[in-house]
């Protein structure tokens, strides 16, 4: 954690650094017990044991059965899989998709790659505050509706949609329900049976997990058509060598975050209400999202007139956003901010901050001194 400490580091959302009970978890997987699970001899079972130990792990930390859940490189494929999965194999039922516009490109792009293939996607506007309006949900799904697809925390904003709600409704028309909670999994409760989901997607490092595994909860009878082929692992969906020391890695950041979740809550809360506090108290500034309904540890707020990628530019040591990490590389306005009504300059004009559990009262204190620096009306830039 020595390079953690040189910066102020307020860009959780988009990666978390390894936990170092985590990496001293994977650690020996990554040298010695290094044989193939999928090997028949003494050795290679051995290690298979380890890994059905921490399925049974990470599926109980999720309320699921472990063989409910299939070992990704992380949520962005997990999420292919499920996708396009599920679209093969229930197109004899109907070619109809709901997803929001506000969900992460992972999904987006997914949708838009199975519109050239015949299929039909209903992109849903969000409500001003970024939630879901269920009315709406209620009034565009059809009896040919396959699969609503809904993130369960938005990366760019930390609002929570209704979840239950959502799968309800879902279900009540005989389609299936997909969340991506790669922002959710390690920081809140999930029950996937109680919330009723039948598709979740996740990534180890949002929670302090390496980068690189990720899983696909996938609710039992629910049928998927296979994406990749060679060799038939997990159960024929994701074939490839399994990430045997991602997988250790990944049971035990979710054995840590059971024991830590309500702590960090607390101690993350109080920060960011802190951070909130200080710049709402700007001039120009305001919150976007929703103030219920969102996650403890992301704000994300407008400073009117001001760009930016230039604010982050100018700030050595300290890492904030502009929006998703997946994405950054293109210059345009974030699609969320643009979907929950901001124009392009106030898009432009807005900083994502996500915390988490390694943040201290000097991280806030130097992110809030140096952007009230640079917003200034006198400052100029050398």
């Amino acid at each position: 954690m020595e390079e953690l400490n040189k910066i102020s580091y307020l860009d959780y959302n988009a990666t978390t650094p390894i936990d170092p009970r985590v990496f001293k978890a994977m650690l020996p997987f990554l040298k010695d017990n290094f044989a193939n699970p999928s090997s028949t001899h003494h050795f290679g079972q051995s290690i298979n044991g380890k890994v059905k130990q921490a399925r049974e792990q990470i599926a109980d930390f999720i309320n699921a059965e472990s063989n409910e859940l299939i070992f990704t490189s992380g949520a962005t494929e997990a999420i292919n899989i499920a996708i396009k999965g599920i679209a093969e194999s229930y197109s004899n039922k109907g070619k109809h998709i709901i997803t929001l516009s506000t969900e992460h490109k992972a999904v987006l792009d997914t949708c838009k790659d199975l519109e050239r293939k015949g299929f039909e996607v209903t992109y849903l506007p969000v409500q001003p505050n970024g939630l879901i309006d269920l009315v709406e949900l209620k009034q565009v799904i059809r009896p040919d509706t396959i699969l609503v697809s809904v993130m369960y925390i938005n990366n760019e904003t930390g609002v929570i949609q209704p979840i239950k709600e959502i799968a309800t409704l879902t279900h009540q028309n005989g389609a299936l329900f997909i969340t991506d909670a790669t922002q959710a999994v390690g920081k809140i409760e999930i029950d996937v049976d109680a919330l009723g989901i039948d598709l979740l997607c996740f990534s180890g490092h949002k929670m302090y997990a390496p980068k690189g595994i990720g899983a696909l909860y996938v609710r039992n009878k629910t049928k998927l058509t296979p994406q990749t082929h060679g060799g038939g692992h997990e159960q024929g969906l994701r074939s490839g060598t399994l990430n045997v020391p991602g997988i250790i890695a990944l049971a035990k950041a979710c054995e840590i975050a059971s024991e830590e979740m309500a702590l960090n809550q607390r101690k993350i809360s109080a920060l960011r209400d802190k951070l909130e506090t200080e710049f709402l108290e700007l001039p120009n500034t305001s919150l976007i999202g929703d103030l219920e309904n969102r996650i403890f540890n992301t704000t994300n707020i407008c400073f009117k007139g001001q760009d930016a990628n230039v604010l982050i530019g100018r700030m050595k040591n300290i890492a904030v956003s502009n929006g998703s990490a997946c994405s950054s590389a293109v210059i345009e306005p974030s699609h969320v901010l643009k979907a929950m009504g901001l124009n392009d300059d106030d898009a432009f004009a807005s900083l994502r901050f996500s915390l988490g559990k390694y943040n201290t009262i000097e991280d806030i204190e130097t992110v809030v001194n140096k952007i009230k620096e640079l917003t200034q009306p006198n400052f100029k830039y050398a």
